[in-house]
């Protein structure tokens, strides 16, 4: 593994498992200094422990990102801990299923708080410590429901599509600074979240709807992650990528399918 991030730091919210952990993980791997910032102190500093126990570096924050006051500390312990953000991975995010028809307004409130307001807070906070540096990257996780109707997730869907708009805008207004922002959409990734809410019915429904025909690993979406924020994406920024095994581009397939003139 090449250390193409050598010398940087990044920030890696909600990065106490899932897709946040491998995240952290991967970008200490590329010789990123981490801070692992998530609500659960304990799963952050357990990360922590796994990345320094292999030669990284890294410093656990305990960050709830509905909080202005709990981002600016994060922000502030970054620069403490080994200087200031070059890289902002906005993971932290919450999800929910619901029926439309009986979506409360608290679940819409709780995933805008979080998914959205979260994301935008963390990004601004991070983006203007970035200007000082003359540029870095911000890589936002939204989700295929940002893209995609999925039944049950009015209020979640919701939100991750604000992330994707919110991300086109942000790229627009900070390219002037040298800083690039894209976002991330990922499929059905094997988290811990995924595990308690996919019974074998819904976990089969996935396999057969994903055209690769498997769930993803949130190694496959940290790796996407550490390209959009390196140099090998330099001229990329505004956009978002989905990591879902072709869910997104895939209509309808039907095998062995002739055709009639």
């Amino acid at each position: 593994m090449t250390e193409r991030f050598a010398g940087k730091v990044a920030i890696v919210t909600g990065g106490g498992d899932g897709i946040g952990a491998a995240t952290a993980v991967r970008f200490a791997k590329e010789g990123a200094a981490v801070i692992v910032a998530d609500k659960d102190e304990a799963n952050a500093h357990a990360v922590c422990a796994r990345i320094t126990a292999a030669g990284g570096k890294a410093a656990a924050c305990r960050t709830d990102v509905r909080s202005l006051q709990d981002i600016e500390a994060m922000i502030a312990f970054t620069a403490a801990s080994f200087g200031p953000a070059s890289f902002l991975i906005n993971n932290a995010g919450v999800g929910a299923q619901k029926p439309f028809l009986d979506t409360p307004l608290e679940m819409l409130d709780t995933m805008f708080e979080v998914n959205l307001k979260g994301t935008f807070m963390c990004a601004q906070a991070a983006a203007r410590e970035m200007v000082k540096l003359g540029g870095g990257a911000i890589v936002n996780v939204s989700s295929h429901s940002g893209l995609l109707g999925s039944n049950g997730r009015a209020a979640y869907a919701a939100s991750k599509g604000g992330v994707i708009a919110m991300t086109r805008v942000m790229a627009i207004d900070l390219a002037q600074f040298g800083i690039r922002v894209n976002a991330i959409a990922p499929g059905p990734i094997d988290t811990p979240r995924i595990r308690v809410q996919h019974n074998e019915e819904r976990h089969q429904a996935w396999l057969r709807a994903v055209p690769l025909a498997r769930i993803g690993e949130p190694e496959e979406v940290a790796s996407v992650a550490a390209f959009l924020a390196s140099e090998d994406a330099s001229y990329v920024t505004g956009q978002t990528l989905a990591v879902d095994g072709g869910f997104s581009a895939a209509g309808l397939r039907v095998k062995n399918l002739e055709f009639r003139a």
